[in-house]
């Protein structure tokens, strides 16, 4: 083939248009929304799918006096937020569970951070309270629940401090584990250079333990929704726990289910402001590539 038939294939070959920045973006944005789309349509229709065939199931071949169904939930949700609960307004019984869970997630978190990672650069005293933490956090909630009940009556205070002991663990084991993988050569540095212990544990340890700790949040905020509603179920004059032994003790199972459902939505509001405040934290932290992760 001579030179000049190479130069007119050339010059009648398409030309590439380059993609600017602004499509590329547009592009991936375009592909990230039908993405979502998809995996909403996905989880909805999953929804569908298992809800009607429960009741079709609790419809024909099951009782639904033992087994409940959708609908029988549904109106059992609607008949508690417009005419209320045989304790008073649904409201009250959502705020005093929150606010038992709140209270007791904020004291269990705080004493978990604290003690962890002090025990974590400490390793004499850890080795010293080891027993004592693996044995507290062996014994059955359920039988501390009952005990706070005996020591500080039906009210508040006992819900709080299962709360705390549930929550305490889920916080401390991850803030431990935490100060003790700070890097040991960041730490001697920074001593060489003249910080004093407590700038080596606010300024080196705590951040680079912040990660394990905002992980074992979102564990710890639903312990602490279990320690309030367990601490209701023992024994208590209102809260979502209240409730559902109560749709126990009177066979309503769509009551049981009811208060389940409640819960749920509560953990999954604060899951959502937890990931929110773990996203505004961890800003300094640089994204990792997810595509080496995909299945």
């Amino acid at each position: 083939m001579s030179p000049d038939t190479l130069t007119e294939t050339a010059s009648a070959a398409p030309e590439v248009e380059a993609e600017t920045e602004e499509q590329i973006l547009a592009r991936a944005r375009g592909q990230a929304r039908r993405t979502r789309i998809r995996t909403w349509g996905l989880r909805v229709a999953l929804i569908a799918l298992w809800l009607g065939s429960w009741e079709l199931t609790a419809t024909v071949w099951i009782d639904p006096f033992f087994y409940s169904k959708p609908s029988l939930i549904w109106q059992r949700i609607v008949e508690w937020f417009t005419e209320g609960t045989q304790f008073g307004s649904i409201w009250l019984q959502i705020f005093t569970t929150v606010e038992e869970a709140v209270l007791g997630f904020v004291i269990g978190a705080v004493a978990g951070v604290v003690l962890g990672v002090l025990l974590g650069r400490s390793r004499y005293w850890a080795e010293v309270l080891a027993p004592f933490i693996k044995a507290l956090n062996a014994v059955p909630r359920i039988v501390l629940a009952s005990l706070f009940i005996i020591w500080f009556g039906l009210g508040l205070e006992s819900k709080v401090a299962t709360v705390v002991v549930l929550t305490f663990f889920a916080v401390f084991f991850n803030a431990f584990t935490g100060a003790r993988e700070v890097d040991g050569n960041v730490i001697n540095n920074a001593r060489i250079l003249g910080a004093s212990r407590w700038q080596v544990l606010s300024q080196i340890v705590l951040p680079s333990a912040t990660t394990w700790i905002l992980s074992s949040l979102h564990t710890a905020f639903g312990f602490a929704l279990i320690g309030a509603v367990v601490g209701e179920y023992a024994g208590a004059g209102k809260g979502l726990g209240l409730l559902i032994s109560n749709a126990q003790g009177t066979f309503d199972a769509a009551g049981i289910y009811a208060g389940m459902i409640i819960i749920t939505v509560v953990a999954l509001l604060a899951e959502w402001a937890i990931g929110m405040a773990e996203g505004r934290l961890l800003k300094w932290r640089p994204s990792q590539s997810q595509s080496a992760h995909e299945v």
